[in-house]
């Protein structure tokens, strides 16, 4: 059992839904960065999704990809990520991390090195978007051996044979991304979204989460009513790229989970 599995075990006790908010290590610099994700657990936040900059992120759309940058820019590392890790769990030992990313970062740095560190910082999952189920040997199934959950993506293009291998080995919970395309592209539909989830969880007892086009309180209470809960991502990372204070951005943070959590 990992924080995630607990998360949703007392979700599921309490009949709510979970919010899930994403950041860009890094993003707009390390102190801020730190400070946001400090704040985020007291902004309703359910399950903190770490983004791990990389200079080639095929699955983000401008908002993430810039953020990325500005990471670098700024000399975020995979190093300096989990450390990030490290330092919040200094004061926060309950909410779960999923580092989400892409593998070159983790292969360089050497999967059973990378593993074990990111256990010992106190990372709960791993979502590294470019690694299909025909590659779980590489990093998933020594990630899952090393006690960290393993999460996959599914999308509107998964088909009755490929939603199988897809489930294969994932565990955590299933990430429905709601649109084709990239991050931050389209607004997600419940009406074509519930249909999907209902879909996936036919084929697993994993709890299924819908990100991808959430941007609104609204969105996050319609989706998080046909799913186990939602992710918000490129709409927060854009209050961080407007220069929005602390403590405007964990408002409007707030006000997504109040309709995640109202789904």
């Amino acid at each position: 059992m990992t924080r995630i599995d607990d998360t949703f075990a007392q979700l599921k006790f309490e009949s709510r839904k979970a919010f899930v908010a994403y950041i860009m290590a890094g993003d707009p610099d390390a102190v801020t960065s730190l400070e946001i994700m400090r704040g985020l657990p007291g902004a309703g936040v359910d399950i903190i999704e770490l983004g791990v900059p990389f200079t080639d992120p095929m699955a983000d759309g401008p908002t993430i990809q810039l953020a990325g940058q500005r990471a670098l820019d700024g000399g975020q590392t995979l190093e300096k990520t989990l450390q990030m890790v490290r330092d919040f769990r200094a004061e926060n030992g309950t909410t779960p991390i999923v580092l989400m990313g892409y593998y070159n970062p983790i292969y360089s740095r050497g999967v059973d090195k990378f593993l074990t560190d990111a256990r010992d910082a106190g990372v709960d999952g791993l979502i590294v978007v470019d690694l299909p189920p025909e590659e779980d040997s590489e990093l998933c199934l020594p990630a899952q051996a090393a006690g960290l959950n393993f999460i996959r993506l599914a999308t509107p293009t998964t088909d009755a044979a490929r939603l199988p291998k897809v489930l294969t080995n994932t565990s955590g919970f299933v990430y429905y991304v709601s649109i084709t395309g990239i991050t931050g592209a389209a607004a997600a539909q419940a009406t074509s979204v519930g249909p999907e989830v209902a879909r996936i969880k036919a084929a697993t007892d994993l709890p299924v989460i819908v990100g991808f086009g959430i941007s609104t309180p609204d969105t996050a209470q319609e989706i998080a009513s046909v799913a186990d809960g939602c992710v918000v991502g490129s709409a927060i990372v854009k209050q961080i790229a407007d220069g929005k204070p602390l403590a405007e951005v964990l408002a409007y943070v707030k006000t997504l989970s109040d309709g995640a959590h109202r789904g």
